[in-house]
């Protein structure tokens, strides 16, 4: 696993005049990513389901001062291919490129015995971590291959727990995936990374380990200068996943 560079100091306009489309917005990391980002000068575009919680965090950003946010609604359970088109159709007329996308939506699912996991969990647990991942990705490639230097970004979890089925293999698949178009997109424009930021104090983890001490956990704010490396033009990595 890669760390930033230890002299990565983030400056005030470090993501000036970036488009960095963020899912999940509204949830521990992606709330705090897009928080983080606007606040160093991008235009976030704020992809998540809830919209009363959506506009929370729109007005928290504009009324700090940060560049304007965009928000697109969109529940990613039931999202088509024809949904992620014209999202992508709506950025291209809105902004032209994309300059950075950051997968933090998630399912967790519910344990059980993998002989009696349920199949109706399975694909709702895919079509959100994995599916949804692959069908926005291929949507927006065109956009983020418009940017001088892209960088898109998926959160993963490389624990093999037990009785988490759903979660654990779409991650697996997540992580393939990204590998995938690392390969694919070796030398150009576009980076491709993932972040495997361990145990941490989000919805997600209180959900499935509710009796661990979570207090002691660091939050997703605690990480937000990792994903301000990965979208800013000092990053030089492909390939890799990184760690707080």
């Amino acid at each position: 696993m890669v760390q930033i560079p230890e002299t990565f100091s983030p400056s005030q306009g470090l993501l000036d005049d970036k488009i960095i489309l963020v899912t999940g917005a509204t949830g521990g990391f992606g709330k705090a990513i897009s928080l983080a980002c606007a606040g160093h000068g991008a235009s976030v575009i704020l992809l998540a389901r809830n919209l009363r919680l959506t506009e929370a965090l729109y007005d928290e950003i504009e009324n700090a001062g940060y560049p304007k946010p965009a928000i697109y609604p969109m529940n990613l359970e039931g999202a088509t291919e024809h949904d992620y088109q014209e999202l992508a159709k709506n950025i291209d007329q809105e902004f032209g490129r994309l300059d950075g996308l950051i997968h933090c939506a998630a399912m967790l699912g519910t344990p059980t015995p993998f002989e009696h996991s349920d199949t109706e969990t399975w694909y709702q647990v895919h079509q959100v971590n994995l599916h949804a991942a692959y069908l926005l990705t291929r949507s927006v490639i065109s956009l983020l291959k418009q940017s001088k230097q892209a960088s898109l970004v998926f959160i993963t979890d490389d624990k093999k727990t037990a009785y988490w089925d759903a979660y654990t293999v779409s991650k697996q698949g997540v992580v393939a995936m990204a590998q995938l178009l690392a390969a694919e997109f070796e030398g150009s424009s576009l980076h491709v990374n993932w972040v495997n930021p361990g145990k941490t104090r989000t919805a997600l983890q209180l959900s499935a380990f509710p009796a661990a001490d979570n207090n002691l956990l660091p939050v997703p704010a605690d990480h937000a200068k990792l994903f301000l490396y990965l979208m800013s033009d000092e990053l030089e990595e492909n390939g890799d996943s990184f760690t707080p």
